[in-house]
């Protein structure tokens, strides 16, 4: 399920699946040129992928997961819940990181494109994991007051829309039912 919960946060609920990560760099591509932050999207992307990639191959006892971004105080946040309560960590092998490896390097990653990371225990319910991006301070600020994308209501996410194998985009704002998308599952 996608939904706006306001004009400066857009959550995604899903299954941490490769082709259900690909739909979520979309969708945050999106929100983020709705929101004049194009200059954002190369790292916002990356580190999504990281984090749900991480998800994909790591997380116990399931894959579904929540993805928020929020844009507040001069900061875009990306983070990711999961159930499982185990926290990560960068993993530097004896030796430095080894240049030909085809995994590992995620958690650095983020590290080097973010102005902070972090995580954090959510209890029973799993963790959260998370990082900052600087909004430039040669963004123009602030959402779009004509239309974008096509839509009457102004935004990515204003009317239910169908968003590739049957799921629908859905605006928690205008009190839209909330819609369970082939996303989540």
């Amino acid at each position: 399920m996608i939904s706006q919960v306001s004009s400066r946060q857009c959550t995604v609920e899903l299954q941490a699946l490769p082709s259900r990560i690909r739909q979520v760099r979309r969708i945050v591509s999106a929100q983020l040129r709705y929101w004049n932050l194009d200059c954002l999207i190369e790292k916002a992307a990356l580190g999504v992928t990281e984090l749900l990639t991480n998800v994909h191959q790591h997380a116990k006892p399931d894959k579904v997961c929540t993805v928020e971004i929020e844009f507040l105080l001069g900061r875009l946040t990306v983070s990711v819940h999961d159930h499982d309560p185990r926290l990560p960590a960068v993993a530097v092998p004896p030796g430095g990181p080894d240049p030909l490896a085809t995994s590992g390097r995620g958690l650095a990653l983020i590290e080097a494109v973010s102005e902070s990371w972090g995580a954090r225990p959510q209890g029973e319910a799993g963790k959260v994991v998370w990082f900052t991006l600087p909004i430039p301070s040669a963004a123009p600020l602030g959402i779009p007051a004509v239309p974008a994308y096509g839509t009457a209501g102004g935004g990515p996410f204003r009317e239910p829309v169908p968003f590739g194998d049957g799921a629908e985009v859905v605006d928690a704002v205008r009190g839209h039912a909330a819609v369970r998308s082939a996303v989540a599952g």
